[in-house]
């Protein structure tokens, strides 16, 4: 339990950011700290020492709570109290912003609490300085053979890239430039970036002759003595799937606080999904081919590496007839299915059952991708003995450091193949099934449905490529056993972890623990006095597809020539673009589309209008119901053209609703309308952004209170005072 120091530093804390800041306090936030506190110090009785069963907080609260100010101020003190470090991830950079440049510098000058605190980001994001001097002695000479690194790369950089590489270490040395990505002033390409950066397989870590200047373990050293970091779903991801401690503090010494929780089973899905094209990996081994002929006459000697790089070479060349023969099998024998795209095919195997002589063909490639994969391990450690230079007879330093990087970025891409041939082969078990142990002994819960697998065929002018693909279809036992059952604890909070007003959807996709506590935290909003939703009468179906295109066209102009600010949410980018395509010219001026502009100029475009008194309308797709915040005049008026279901061939949605059925459940009510609940609520929270802010949502879906289904979608809205036609 929290003792009575702790309680009364929380309270004090709370009190001085309330007169800081001149706000006053407000109930929802009020008792989001309490719970966030009671959570927290029902932990442990035994200072810092989990006492308690594996459980989370689950916190829904929505716009106008304060959640951020709440769960730090909940937070932070105990995790001191404890001994424990805080990790805040988000799943967008904005949030991120606000929380190191606003939140916690407004928690530090308003409160005696004496927190600091770092942004985390991982390798991707900092200048490796041994590959940008290996890149530019290599412009510098051509495509030679004594640069290795420069074998990853198809072609040789411009002159312009050249310069644009000169300045970026120009501005390093110079301490003008921290080496962060994200604190260059301009945008720096993504083509460029990437031959100056590096993943965790390429570094070579204490043995760089350029650690001791290197920006990101100058970055990690910061984590190490911060109470607070703030961090991102994909950062927390891949640090659990290294195991946990190798980015961010150990899961058993963390708390964390996971902020718009929402996208974290989605998140998690997509890191452990896997992939691969079936062209493109026999490219990728005539390129390791290649590499390792060009790396033999470097080792001498070593007959440790050149055993094992005559031994990669040949079962590269094993595998790549078995490759050939495998897409030819599968073109002749899949009744491919019409994607959206003319030249895409698409086939999904349902429960994750094979064809018969599929798994033989499968097994041979696995057989070759294990052996292939040990070996390049065993070569990687090799060439990083070279590092150490107390190891006599190993391989000279500047070979070591010149193509360990090189070999670590073959023996990554081996292990992903290998990942994605195991998948296929045991779906019962997942793609990324997490059945380690805990250290309690508790092992991931079974159960659940097969992974997901399916394939693409794209055809090209000359040839075609077939790409397989893995997905686990739930998160549950990836985010159990490396994170719930490892934590010390974990606040989770977004304004719609609920779905038809129950947590069960989030639950059951994150595979939270059934001890967690749950609540959802009332809002200080007037609904019913700031709003209204709106359903007119319709008489087309969204579901005829042309003659709703043909309505929308006819209608929209009406519903915005109050000249309000409006926001039209569309469920397909195809039908947002005919509309905006059909509307008279005078209607289209009004219009800026998502796809106009980077999110960040629609907006600043939008918000010039209105500044200036002019009549602006936004059209966006899925991504513009969440998100964005347009406060006050700058939207008032919020347009749902149809109810946002998913769309229906999605594969891992596919699978999850075939496992429903064959559980005797009603995969349309069970995962369809909660999901649609979700993104139609995230799309009503467009509208209100403060206490301050009126508007209108309006719903052209007459699905919405003609269905069953719909009073539960309607009933899961905010209680704006509802206006339906009859």
């Amino acid at each position: 339990m929290l003792n009575e120091e702790t309680k009364a530093n929380i309270q004090k804390a709370y009190r001085d950011v309330l007169a800081g800041k001149g706000i006053r306090a407000r109930y929802g936030q009020r008792l989001m700290i309490a719970e966030i506190a009671r959570y927290l110090g029902e932990i442990t009785a035994n200072d810092g020492e989990r006492t308690s069963a594996h459980s989370a907080c689950v916190l829904e609260a929505g716009t106008g709570t304060g959640k951020t100010l709440a769960y730090l101020l909940a937070a932070v003190p105990v995790a001191q109290a404890l001994g424990k470090q805080l990790v805040v991830s988000t799943a967008t950079v904005a949030l991120q912003d606000q929380i190191v440049s606003k939140d916690l510098p407004d928690l530090k000058t308003h409160t005696d609490l004496a927190v600091n605190w770092s942004l985390a980001k991982g390798r991707g994001r900092y200048l490796c300085l041994s590959k940008l001097e290996n890149r530019l002695h290599a412009e510098g000479h051509g495509d030679s053979d004594t640069m290795p690194l420069f074998l990853l790369e198809r072609e040789s950089d411009s002159a312009e890239t050249r310069a644009f590489h000169e300045q970026l270490l120009a501005s390093y040395a110079q301490q003008n430039w921290d080496g962060d990505r994200d604190h260059w002033p301009d945008h720096i390409p993504d083509d460029v970036w990437r031959g100056v950066t590096t993943d965790h397989r390429q570094c070579t870590n204490r043995h760089c002759s350029y650690f001791d200047q290197c920006p990101f373990f100058a970055a990690r050293q910061e984590l190490e003595d911060a109470d607070v970091i703030v961090a991102n779903h994909d950062l927390v991801l891949a640090d659990l799937a290294l195991g946990g401690g190798a980015i961010l503090p150990r899961p058993e010494d963390t708390i964390y606080i996971l902020d718009e929780a929402h996208h974290l089973p989605g998140k998690a899905l997509n890191h452990f999904a896997a992939s691969l094209g079936l062209e493109g990996t026999r490219q990728w081994l005539k390129q390791l081919s290649q590499s390792m002929g060009k790396l033999m006459p470097w080792l001498g000697g070593v007959t440790e590496a050149n055993r094992q790089i005559e031994r990669i070479s040949d079962l590269s060349r094993e595998m790549d007839p078995l490759l050939a023969e495998l897409h030819d099998w599968l073109v002749d024998n899949t009744d491919w299915e019409q994607g959206d795209d003319a030249r895409a095919e698409r086939y999904r195997f349902q429960g994750g059952v094979l064809p018969d002589r599929l798994p033989e063909q499968l097994h041979a490639l696995q057989q070759i991708s294990v052996h292939l994969s040990r070996r390049l391990g065993v070569l990687a450690d090799e060439l990083q003995s070279g590092l150490d230079d107390r190891q006599e007879g190993a391989v000279d330093r500047e070979t070591a450091e010149a193509w360990y990087p090189v070999v670590g970025h073959f023996h990554a891409r081996s292990e992903e193949q290998l990942r994605l041939w195991r998948s296929w082969l045991e779906p019962d078990k997942g793609a990324e099934s997490g059945e380690a142990d805990d250290e309690e002994g508790g092992a991931a819960r079974t159960g659940g449905p097969a992974t997901a697998l399916w394939m693409t065929r794209r055809r090209f002018d000359d040839q075609d490529d077939i790409t397989l693909y893995s997905s686990p279809v739930l998160a549950d036992n990836v985010l159990y056993s490396r994170l719930w059952s490892r934590c010390y604890g974990a606040v989770l909070t977004s304004a719609t972890l609920t779905a038809l007003g129950r947590f069960d959807r989030l639950m059951m996709r994150a595979g939270l623990p059934q001890d967690s506590r749950c609540q959802v935290i009332p809002s200080s909003f007037r609904y019913q006095e700031k709003a209204t939703v709106e359903v007119p009468r319709v008489d087309v179906e969204p579901t005829n597809t042309e003659d709703f295109t043909r309505f929308l066209t006819q209608e929209l102009p009406n519903l915005w020539n109050d000249n309000k600010a409006t926001l039209v949410l569309f469920t397909a980018r195809r039908q947002m673009h005919r509309v905006r395509e059909a509307l008279p010219e005078a209607e289209q001026a009004r219009v800026i589309t998502q796809d106009d502009y980077t999110r960040s100029e629609v907006l600043e475009r939008h918000r010039a209008r209105i500044d200036q008194g002019e009549a602006s309308v936004l059209f966006g797709v899925a991504s513009f119901a969440e998100g964005i915040d347009l406060p006050g005049h700058y939207l008032e008026h919020v347009i749902i053209t149809r109810l946002p279901f998913s769309v229906p061939d999605d594969p891992i949605e596919a699978s999850l609703a075939e496992w429903i059925t064959e559980r005797g459940g009603n995969a349309f009510m069970e995962i369809s309308v909660p999901d649609a609940s979700i993104r139609l609520v995230q799309a009503a929270g467009r509208l209100l952004r403060s206490e301050e802010d009126t508007g209108r949502i309006t719903i052209l879906d007459r699905r919405i209170v003609t269905r069953r289904y719909g009073a539960l979608l309607l009933d899961a809205l905010p209680p704006f005072r509802r206006i339906v036609a009859a």
